[in-house]
């Protein structure tokens, strides 16, 4: 179901009552002010680099010898079927079935020594969106992710919310692999910092995100008049033991009345006001809209956009980018061309609107691919004679904008691309780098619910990448 202004945003259907009750209790899990202001760019720190950030997350792991790390002289059942092509930057090779980002090489900042040992899809996206390895228990234990930390630090602008996740519904009933993965909410923080999940097909003639339409009986005086019940029923609870879940639920309540109030909030989910040309560049498909929708969200001032690659529901394909079978004919016909239209029209749409350098744009998986075609592994899922079982030793991440040099690469991998052979690179350090472009410090220190102090990020930020 699409969210709806009149739900809170950050509510979880499936936490418990008491644990929701229990989360209202922010003091017992947060920042102290001092950090806060140093966190959120306040004097003192260093200043941010990037306003906003789109992560573009590519679920299942894409094979990264046949994407970004080609390897044309290993053998050919290690480098594939594909060929490489030349790119506007001199040297630098990438898949052929990715021609549009290869002409936009200059903008790509490409991290070919990812590595981390997790080979299981549901804890290895953890570390990829919050810089931590999973741990042990439910999704209500994870770390929190990227976006529920900045919308902790009180970015965003005005009634629209600060973190948003792409999820486009998925059809014919097929399964939701995402939705089970760590890593992509607000964990230990609580649900009032979970993301506002959108998980309409904006390739749908009948797109909408909830109702942020006023329909004919629902005027905006009979709307501040609900705000204004709100307020009083506030006011009557502030003495009951659930006061603090209430409070947090009517600030949910108020940011979504504000929203229907505000025209220009509400224009950022509305699609059919980009010209089709616009649409039609990105692809016209759940994920290329689901890009511009994250576009239109930064450009609103939404600081954070994920955008997770959908389930398409197509039988008798690989699932994501899980390309355990038909791995060749996949990328080819299915996975690179839509991935390659998107990110390019990405790329082209915030250069053009001055928007490049103050957004950073993420690509990533949560792991690569097995070396050897039809190589199997101890906790993957196996792989059939033309596919590629999972591999966390090594893969690539892309970064581009905000602050990061384009026309690079950072790190590589073996012959084989089994391996890095230089700059090994932790998930802990990409969330470092993309913690420091957003202007919080990495080390920042926050607290569990017992006051415990931890550390925000371990890793090192890249210095070398940065601008």
């Amino acid at each position: 179901m699409s969210f709806s202004p009149f739900q809170s945003p950050c509510f979880d259907p499936f936490v418990p009552r008491r644990e929701f009750i229990r989360a209202g209790a922010l003091s017992l899990f947060g920042l102290g002010l001092p950090r806060v202001l140093k966190a959120a760019g306040q004097p003192g720190a260093k200043p941010r680099q990037a306003k906003s950030c789109i992560v573009l997350f590519m679920w299942g792991g894409p094979a990264q010898q046949d994407t970004w790390d080609m390897k044309p002289d290993a053998p050919v059942e290690y480098c594939g079927e594909f060929k490489p092509i030349r790119t506007a930057v001199p040297g630098l090779q990438i898949c052929e079935h990715l021609p549009k980002l290869a002409q936009r090489a200059n903008d790509l900042c490409l991290i070919r020594s990812m590595t981390h040992p997790d080979v299981n899809h549901l804890t290895a996206t953890h570390h990829l969106l919050t810089g931590k390895p999973a741990p042990a228990g439910p999704i209500a234990d994870d770390w929190p992710n990227y976006g529920a930390v900045l919308s902790k630090l009180g970015r965003g602008k005005g009634p629209l919310p600060p973190y948003v996740s792409m999820m486009p519904v998925v059809p014919n009933g097929a399964p939701r692999f995402v939705e089970e993965s760590h890593g992509q909410g607000a964990g230990l923080l609580g649900p009032l910092y979970n993301p506002m999940r959108i998980d309409a097909d904006g390739s749908k003639p009948d797109y909408r995100v909830g109702e942020f339409t006023l329909t004919g009986d629902v005027d905006a005086a009979r709307i501040s008049g609900r705000s204004g019940l709100l307020e009083a029923l506030d006011g009557r609870t502030k003495r009951t033991e659930a006061a603090p879940h209430v409070q947090a639920m009517g600030s949910h309540y108020q940011r979504a009345f504000s929203l229907l109030a505000s025209p220009e909030a509400t224009a950022a989910f509305d699609l059919s006001k980009e010209p089709m040309k616009v649409r039609e560049r990105y692809g016209m498909n759940p994920h290329g809209q689901s890009v511009l929708q994250a576009r239109r969200l930064v450009e609103a001032g939404v600081p954070l956009v994920t955008v997770f690659w959908p389930n398409e529901g197509i039988t008798n394909v690989s699932v994501y980018w899980d390309t355990h079978s038909r791995n060749f004919i996949d990328l080819k016909t299915r996975l690179c061309p839509t991935t390659d239209l998107a990110f390019s029209a990405l790329l082209d749409d915030l250069r053009d609107r001055g928007m490049l350098e103050d957004t950073l744009v993420v690509w990533t998986g949560e792991m690569g691919r097995t070396p050897k075609v039809g190589q199997s592994v101890v906790g993957g899922a196996g792989a059939g004679k033309d596919g590629r079982d999972h591999w966390g030793k090594v893969f690539t991440s892309i970064l581009a904008g905000g602050g990061v040099k384009g026309g690079a690469v950072y790190g590589s991998s073996d012959r084989f691309a089994a391996e890095p052979s230089t700059n090994a690179t932790t998930p802990s350090d990409l969330a470092a780098t993309i913690y420091h472009q957003l202007g919080v410090d990495p080390r920042l220190e926050i607290r569990d619910r017992l006051g415990r102090p931890l550390t925000l990020c371990d890793g090192q930020v890249i210095d070398a990448i940065l601008s």
